[in-house]
């Protein structure tokens, strides 16, 4: 049946009767899909984050669904319906990670080589590019360039302490050294996966001979469709409906 969507009282009932269709699927029914739109359900209409997260958890332990699993982490991480935790956000992020979502790769990785003073999760970069590898090989472009800006910067040995009039800039002071090479290849990476910065530093690094030979047409080609893409992004301001669901 047809919804009048500018029928407020029919709009209402509709909703109504989603919700309890959502709670029948996931309780009765046990389906996973379902306990997660229950989740976003919670989280979109009822903007009750508590119950959201607690859908989310039980869905990620008992059913083993990915999305879920990072749903919950990513609400263990920024504090949101219940207290901000680290390690559950990591171990979270973990478990949909090792059910191949992509998402999840990338911010687990992203807890391991980042230092933050009110995390507890221990520095490790090698592990965290590793995880962070596996999401751009199943089309994060995330993470393909944060791989790249790491290639292209190197990533320093924790134990290295440079004075502010010392230059310490030799291949033993770095834990991942500088590889424009590998630096391109995420690059490259991104940008067809449609990541406007990896488009914007693939240009540069054409025009420059950044870990590829010099060539201005292909510079001038990456240019522009970053310069598209911004404008698309720029032009696109509303938010699809059911977007929530698709994280």
């Amino acid at each position: 049946m047809a919804i009048n969507f500018k029928d407020e009282a029919e709009v209402k009932k509709f909703i109504t009767n989603l919700g309890i269709e959502y709670r029948f699927g996931c309780y009765s029914e046990k389906n996973s899909e379902v306990c997660h739109l229950l989740g976003d359900y919670l989280e979109a209409i009822d903007n009750d984050y508590k119950k959201a997260s607690k859908v989310y958890k039980t869905n990620c332990d008992e059913y083993k669904y990915p999305k879920s699993c990072y749903k919950y982490a990513t609400y263990a991480l920024l504090g949101k319906g219940y207290k901000q935790n680290y390690k559950d956000a990591y171990r979270y992020f973990e478990k949909g990670c090792n059910l191949d979502h992509p998402e999840s790769c990338l911010h687990q990785g992203l807890l391991k080589v980042t230092k933050n003073d009110s995390s507890d999760i221990p520095v490790d970069v090698l592990k965290g590019m590793q995880l962070l590898e596996k999401a751009c090989t199943a089309s994060n472009g995330n993470a393909c360039y944060y791989l790249s800006g790491m290639y292209i910067s190197g990533v320093r040995k924790p134990d290295i302490r440079i004075k502010h009039y010392e230059k310490v800039d030799d291949d033993s002071s770095y834990e991942v050294k500088k590889n424009m090479a590998k630096a391109f290849g995420y690059a490259e990476r991104g940008c067809d996966l449609g990541h406007i910065y990896s488009c914007s530093n693939l240009s540069q690094m054409y025009s420059r001979g950044d870990g590829v030979k010099k060539n201005g047409e292909l510079a001038e080609k990456y240019r522009k469709i970053a310069l598209e893409m911004q404008a698309e992004l720029q032009s696109n301001k509303t938010l699809e409906f059911g977007q929530g669901i698709k994280s």
